[in-house]
């Protein structure tokens, strides 16, 4: 368990250490009862399952001894309790987890996020994430928000993302979204032959009927969405169309590529949350973030990034036979 956590300010409290060991007394006049029911009762805060977990993990001791669920509390008994942090309590931890540095200055680091990591920390997903990654690798971060995530990828996309290293800078590059000046590039693998290039602007919100998705029909709470699209090369893979699709956000709303390109009828390969086909064994939505521009913090400068093509992403595009 690490020893470190966060203060209510989001920083590193290097002072934190395991939970402390709470112990209990029973009175004389306590009456028998089981061990799990008279924790339920002594800390109201955690649930029953959640304390019965403690107990079988050894977290418990009765008089000295490892405790049983099932056990019989009875008066004079002493009960020693190890606390055990929430997972969300730990979400903010650094792990030993490998990075693809593209660039990294005095202000911002440019990173390649790899498919399947999480950006950020959230529920089911409290540990292993980019965050995580960034505060064993940069431990300055643990000062800065959000370990200074400016903006974040799906899960399985991968690519290009950036995080600042001072405050300064996260504002900065905070603002450079809200004025939609940062230069967001995508590559996508797409079903069908789609138009050689065009504009989705469709507002996006949550689906009504599958709350993990998002959607363009009649969505709860809708915000303003924008992509702009450009057919870079289609072709044939066993008789389907395929489109290799350069997409530029304008705005930057959840799973916006996904949803728009599925709007026009072309799901992305492998995107089976928004009905993508599995074609040459797609294993994930094939997106990847190619390209990312912005001005320097400091000097104003404009920035280019770009991060390669993934290795499972170029495996299919080169097996399929381009018109």
């Amino acid at each position: 368990m690490s020893d470190q956590s966060f203060d209510t300010d989001g920083h590193f409290d290097e002072d934190a250490v395991e939970p402390e060991l709470l112990q209990f007394e029973m009175p004389l006049s306590f009456s028998s009862e089981r061990l799990d029911k008279v924790l339920a009762a002594l800390l109201p805060a955690h649930s029953r399952s959640r304390l019965q977990q403690w107990i079988s993990d050894g977290r418990v001791r009765v008089n000295g001894e490892p405790a049983k669920v099932r056990q019989t509390i009875r008066a004079g008994d002493r009960i020693a309790v190890q606390e055990q942090a929430l997972p969300e309590q730990m979400a903010f931890s650094p792990e030993n987890l490998p990075l693809d540095i593209i660039a990294a200055t005095e202000h911002y680091i440019i990173v390649n996020k790899a498919a399947g990591m999480v950006t950020h920390p959230g529920a089911g997903n409290w540990s292993g994430t980019l965050l995580n990654a960034l505060l064993y690798h940069f431990p300055e971060l643990s000062q800065i928000p959000r370990a200074g995530i400016v903006h974040r990828l799906d899960k399985d996309t991968s690519g290009v993302l950036m995080v600042a290293r001072t405050e300064i800078a996260q504002t900065h590059l905070v603002r450079q979204l809200q004025a939609r000046s940062v230069g967001r590039q995508y590559v996508a693998l797409a079903k069908g032959a789609m138009a050689e290039q065009g504009t989705v602007d469709a507002a996006i919100g949550r689906d009504r009927r599958i709350a993990v998705r998002m959607s363009t029909d009649a969505p709860i709470a809708p915000k303003e969405a924008r992509t702009h699209y450009q057919r870079e090369a289609w072709g044939q893979w066993q008789g389907h169309f395929i489109s290799r699709v350069a997409c530029r956000l304008e705005t930057g709303r959840t799973h916006q590529i996904r949803v728009h390109l599925t709007s026009l009828g072309h799901p992305l390969l492998g995107d089976s949350l928004y009905g993508g086909p599995n074609w040459l064994g797609a294993e994930r939505q094939m997106l990847h973030a190619q390209h990312l521009s912005f001005n320097d913090p400091t000097d104003n400068t404009e920035q280019h990034y770009t991060a390669p093509m993934p290795a499972d992403m170029q495996q299919l595009i080169d097996a399929v036979e381009w018109l």
